[in-house]
């Protein structure tokens, strides 16, 4: 399938243009798989965002907006790495656009930890742009940015398999950034995606996929990784144990609920975390400090990162986050 073809298919799907039949079989056809086409990835993201309600921020603000985010899928059980990242990022000076939902793989979506920690997710999108502009953070609530999901979604849902759909909502950010830190749950997707955020004009990006198969850089084994950037795109891996960072078993960074994730969210920034719950932050805070051109390599990002955790700056932005979110 050509980049073209598969536009023209799924702007007829955004469109409503296709019966449920025929969203069926279309998406049957788009399996999420070795032989997903690059260019279907690259076509679909790009007539999904075209077709979102679009983050109204300051033009002269969004190319400096951010994205850290996973596709979830990997079944490990984490507690919510990428939204923490956020928030610490966010208290660094980093303008993070986040999107996302409540859970569908896990016990707790990045919607779900928020809502328990108190930044409110009933905000309009004027609301959610001001709380960007004011405080470097944002949660773009997913399904108040993509109206045409309502009649794909349970066709989507009536399908066992994985499809293209499994990946593309970290691919379709409504608030535009072109600078983006994304797990994937199979190694084999991170050339592929890479490509697809080229191909859409990102300017910086670290596509991750750890050994185990979690969607965040592990500090269990060792992480694949492709970085975007204007020299092109490199595949590299990543570990840990070469910043100083010890091996910690998986069960070391499982989670919880909502409520559970909040609390280790709260410890991080407390510095009250366990070793492996703070580490695994602060070396995936490090690469995304690369991909928003704030840290050099991965060393100064962990230096940003113990900046701010010991500074108590993290535990300052979620602060003010929740205070600004909370009167809009």
């Amino acid at each position: 399938m050509t980049y073209s073809e598969a536009q023209a298919a799924f702007e007829r799907l955004f469109r409503h243009e296709m019966d449920d039949a025929q969203m069926r079989d279309f998406l049957l056809s788009m399996k999420l798989d070795e032989t997903m086409p690059v260019e279907a990835l690259a076509a679909a993201a790009s007539v999904m965002r075209a077709n979102a309600v679009a983050l109204p921020v300051d033009e002269a603000l969004r190319p400096e907006l951010i994205d850290i985010v996973g596709t979830g899928g990997d079944k490990i059980g984490s507690f919510n790495i990428s939204s923490t990242v956020a928030i610490l990022c966010a208290s660094m000076g980093s303008y993070v656009a986040k999107h996302g939902s409540r859970s569908v793989t896990s016990k707790s979506g990045s919607a779900d930890m928020f809502e328990a920690l108190g930044v409110r997710l009933d905000l309009g999108i004027e609301q959610t742009a001001r709380l960007l502009e004011e405080t470097g953070f944002t949660f773009m609530f997913a399904q108040n940015h993509h109206p045409a999901m309502k009649f794909i979604m349970p066709v989507r849902k009536s399908i066992p398999e994985k499809t293209i759909f499994n990946v593309l909502g970290p691919l379709t950010n409504p608030a535009g950034v072109r600078k983006i830190m994304l797990g994937v749950f199979d190694k084999s997707f991170v050339p592929k995606i890479a490509e697809a955020l080229k191909i859409n004009d990102v300017t910086s990006a670290i596509v991750v996929s750890s050994k185990e198969r979690m969607d965040e850089i592990s500090i269990s084994d060792i992480t694949y990784a492709a970085r975007v950037d204007d020299k092109g795109i490199t595949e590299y891996e990543i570990d840990p144990a070469l910043y100083g960072i010890p091996r910690q078993p998986l069960e070391a960074i499982v989670g919880g609920d909502a409520v559970a994730n909040a609390t280790i969210l709260q410890n991080i920034f407390e510095n009250r975390a366990t070793e492996a719950q703070r580490d695994i932050v602060r070396i995936n805070a490090a690469n995304a400090f690369i991909v928003d051109g704030k840290a050099r390599d991965i060393q100064e990002g962990l230096e940003m990162a113990d900046e701010a955790l010991l500074g108590g700056r993290a535990k300052a932005k979620l602060a003010q986050i929740i205070e600004v979110s909370s009167k809009l």
